[in-house]
């Protein structure tokens, strides 16, 4: 799959010492990577926690790429305290938290592609299809032993947002699963316009208004100013490369205040809280209300920020690494949104 292949700018360009070939690099993966997570094992999961009287949607989130792979590792190890504690701070609380407002948030650990396969043009695919296995089974045992037939949300970002986005595709679009999908929130990779439908989502269409359901919320947070041909350019390379046309391109931006595609432009006062410093070790810092402009344009989400926020962007003006948190409380809200309305209009049936 390439759909994260417009943003591996962003990694950090790490040199390892590369392990020694075995025959293909799937089998170099299988044969590096740690045993397969057993999701019966609480161990596995980076939070099962929530509101404490979370209502009765959950939420399955996966983390995007945390693991730096110094070593040359292809995968991310499930246990490994460094790896979880950074995964954990830095990441689930600061995006899966913006869900457990509302709702129970389930985040498996999981052989993650580490920043040393997404720049390997010969491993990233493959590593990426060995992380969604475990993805998938995670969620198996989610629908089995904590969904039970209740609603639930999907959410991710970056690398999250392509397993969860491959998830979508292959396990719920057009299936019995897909009435019981709150929404999916599929963060900071390039989905295009023309996914929806015949190619590739043919049942799930694209959140329109901030109280649809069984639909999809994607964006992409960039700086304004930044010179955005690059990034497009790549979307629009790799889009035509997967369908052989570039047919239906352009970039889905939701605006994240709003979430309505009529107003695809909000004022900072109308931003909820946004998540202050660069993702790290520690707690968050108290959320900023009215500190974040963002319009839609071209199919990014184009940001202005309030002095102070102290959110640095990433090569080209991207605001990758803050594609939630730039957006925090405002996805805290829409989530609740539509599990509330999930709930209204299914018990009228």
């Amino acid at each position: 799959m390439s759909v994260l292949r417009g943003l591996i700018a962003l990694a950090v360009a790490l040199v390892g010492t590369m392990p020694a070939s075995a025959t293909t690099p799937r089998e170099d993966i299988a044969a590096q990577a740690a045993p397969a997570p057993d999701y019966a094992l609480p161990a596995n999961w980076a939070t099962g926690s929530g509101a404490p009287n979370a209502g009765p949607v959950d939420v399955f989130y996966v983390h995007p790429t945390t693991f730096r792979s110094d070593k040359g590792e292809w995968t991310q190890t499930p246990g490994d305290p460094a790896a979880d504690k950074w995964t954990d701070e830095s990441v689930v609380v600061r995006q899966g938290g913006a869900f457990a407002g509302c709702c129970r948030v389930w985040a498996p650990r999981y052989r993650a592609a580490s920043f040393n396969a997404l720049q390997s043009e010969a491993y990233r695919d493959e590593a990426f299809a060995f992380a969604y296995a475990d993805v998938e089974r995670a969620f198996d045992w989610f629908l089995a032993n904590v969904s039970k037939g209740r609603p639930f949300i999907l959410a991710g970002h970056s690398q999250g947002g392509k397993h969860i986005s491959d998830l979508l595709e292959k396990r719920i679009d057009g299936t019995a699963l897909q009435k019981r999908m709150v929404a999916a929130y599929i963060i900071g990779i390039n989905l295009a316009e023309g996914e929806f439908g015949p190619r590739r989502f043919k049942s799930v269409p694209i959140c329109a208004r901030p109280a649809q359901t069984g639909c999809a919320v994607q964006w992409n947070a960039i700086m304004a100013g930044s010179d955005t041909a690059p990034m497009l350019a790549a979307y629009k390379r790799y889009y035509a490369a997967r369908y052989g046309t570039d047919d239906g391109w352009k970039p889905v931006c939701v605006n994240p205040v709003t979430f309505d595609l009529a107003k695809p432009a909000s004022l900072s006062a109308q931003a909820l809280g946004a998540a202050p410093g660069a993702p790290g070790l520690g707690p968050m810092k108290p959320l900023r209300a009215g500190a974040v402009a963002v319009t839609c344009e071209s199919g990014l989400a184009v940001v202005y920020t309030a002095p102070g926020l102290d959110l640095a962007p990433g090569p080209g003006g991207s605001m990758h690494f803050h594609d939630v948190g730039l957006f925090f409380a405002d996805v805290r809200a829409n989530a609740a949104l539509r599990a509330k309305a999930w709930v209204a209009a299914n018990r009228r049936k």
